[in-house]
């Protein structure tokens, strides 16, 4: 198995690395940043320093970084790597063990590939494996506490994690669990490992003891069975165990920073998925930014996603950002996945594994740190066999997948999907007892988005009280029994049909970002209608 010995200071081999690393099988990131594969934390290591990509068996060194890296001493830019070799990263060095280990040393094989809570299985229960503080020595020996958090403060009272023993300090040492490791830093008062000092942050190993005053403690990892409990997940709502269990899956994913693909048929909620999952991240505070790529002109798509310099085409007036330049730190949705030219799947593929992007008609590149969901309501595996998707870019998506059931696959989540989008439609609207029984009769080709269609003609048409006469599954339909009641003048807050219309169209163009063509699949009309009702409302 290759792996990097990182050491620091003078201390080079063969004395004792400070810590080992086993390269990944596609590609292991390096820097700053919590984020990283391998974090190392000092000043003069970049954010995202370097990349070390498997490609056909060899490894290749990309630097990222504004300081540079040292191969063997000399600043390179792009370089295979062989056995022996030294990487200079910041006062760190990596030296490159890339024979095929007969096995691990302990210390290396006993790091975990988890985080503080991470999805194992995901069949009709949840295997999740839960980080936990042990005491081995000390006043309080055998107390065992959940560590919950990504940086948690260990010592005295007033710390995340209180032991009794009276030599200890408020915050006296720091555990981080963070993408996959625990690591262990200096706090206010002497912590010790392996006899050594906790001077600097480095990885903390399972059965490894910390020494704080008169206390030891160890990290470890278990696992437990979680029954799926979750009712809501985002905006998403659902009461079926399938869907518990998609929300659970979900918010696991969400604290990754893997490529995610959604899967399911046309209105199954991807955006939402999607959103929710931005926002239960890391990268919440940062831009979430979505693309439908079945609505980007083939010319436009390289200019969509990674912006242009002034002058590169004609129209091209000044420099703009692409989408993956404004999802910097955050995350990238791309809608309509399987709708994507041959030609643009290159590219894209390009950019998901160099982590490169080159504005058109520029020279110098940028490394946007962007979390990828992708979404599709076609079969891309199936697809990617018949060779109408690229199946290397297939798999670089595909890293995390959920396929979002249909509707009619959980009949019994319609009436509480129902009930929450009449809140949105209005917070006084009501469903009869005969409506809702119809409406979970119903097959649901388009889903939730025609559900939602359904209850907003509803509301629009005959007031906020949704009876079964109410009712329109089809657009072109007339209602069940006889006309529409225009009750919206007497019992809406609307002024008029008109200013239903009106109205409907807004919320339209607000939930989509003001994106018309994704407004007119919201509303389920031709765009062409669309445009032809903003003109006439006045709507810019």
């Amino acid at each position: 198995m290759a792996r990097l010995l990182f050491y620091k200071g003078g201390a080079l081999p063969p004395e004792a690395p400070l810590f080992i690393t086993r390269l990944r099988q596609t590609r292991t990131r390096i820097g700053r940043v919590d984020d990283c594969d391998v974090v190392l934390p000092n000043e003069a290591v970049s954010r995202s320093h370097c990349l070390i990509d498997q490609l056909d068996g060899q490894y290749m060194m990309m630097d990222r970084s504004s300081n540079g890296t040292l191969l063997n001493g000399v600043r390179v830019a792009r370089s295979r790597l062989q056995d022996g070799d030294r990487l200079g990263i910041g006062p760190f060095v990596a030296v490159c063990d890339l024979k095929d280990s007969a096995g691990a040393s302990p210390t290396e094989a006993a790091q975990p590939e988890r985080r503080d809570e991470e999805l194992v299985a995901a069949d009709s229960e949840l295997a999740v494996q839960e980080a936990f503080l042990t005491v081995t020595r000390g006043p309080a020996e055998g107390e065992r506490v959940r560590l919950r958090g990504g940086k948690l403060s260990v010592g005295s009272h007033g710390s995340k994690v209180p032991l009794r023993d009276p030599a200890l300090l408020k915050d006296h040492v720091r555990i981080r669990l963070l993408h996959g490791r625990t690591l262990v830093e200096p706090g206010a008062g002497a912590a010790f490992v392996g006899g050594v000092r906790v001077r600097d942050v480095f990885p903390l190993y399972a059965g490894e003891e910390v020494r704080i005053g008169n206390t030891e403690f160890v990290v470890h990892w278990d696992e437990r069975i979680e029954q799926p409990v979750a009712d809501h997940f985002g905006d998403m709502v659902g009461s079926t165990e399938a869907m518990r269990r998609v929300f659970g899956i979900l918010r696991r994913i969400a604290a990754h920073h893997a490529p995610v693909l959604l899967l399911g048929e046309s209105g199954t909620g991807k955006e939402l998925a999607a959103r929710a999952i931005h926002e239960a991240s890391p990268r919440a505070s940062k831009p979430f930014v979505a693309l439908n790529c079945g609505a980007i002109a083939q010319n436009l798509f390289e200019s969509e996603l990674f912006g242009h310099e002034k002058g590169a085409f004609t129209g091209a007036a000044e420099r703009r950002d692409g989408a993956f330049h404004r999802a910097d730190g955050g995350t990238i949705f791309l809608d309509e996945m399987g709708e994507l030219p041959e030609d643009a799947q290159a590219k894209l593929l390009r950019v998901l594994e160099t982590g490169e992007v080159r504005r058109v008609g520029g020279a110098d590149t940028s490394f946007p740190d962007v979390r990828v969901v992708a979404a599709t309501n076609r079969d891309l595996n199936a697809d990617s066999q018949r060779g109408k998707f690229r199946s290397d870019l297939y798999f670089r998506l595909a890293v995390l997948a959920v396929r979002l059931p249909s509707l009619r696959e959980r009949r019994d989540d319609i009436p509480v999907i129902a009930h929450a989008i009449a809140r949105h439609i209005q917070s006084g609207m009501r469903i009869e007892p005969d409506a809702m029984e119809a409406l979970c009769a119903h097959d649901w080709p388009g889903n939730a988005r025609e559900l939602r269609n359904v209850l907003t003609r509803a509301f629009v048409l005959s007031g906020p009280i949704v009876q079964l006469d109410s009712l329109m599954f089809n657009p072109l339909d007339t209602p069940r029994s006889g006309g529409p009641r225009p009750r919206v003048v007497a019992e809406g807050p609307l002024a008029s049909l008109v200013d239903a219309e009106r109205t409907l169209i807004e919320s339209a163009l607000l939930r989509n970002a003001q994106n018309r063509s994704a407004a007119a699949k919201d509303l389920g009309i031709p765009r062409s209608s669309l445009l032809y009702k903003l003109k006439r409302f006045g709507i810019g």
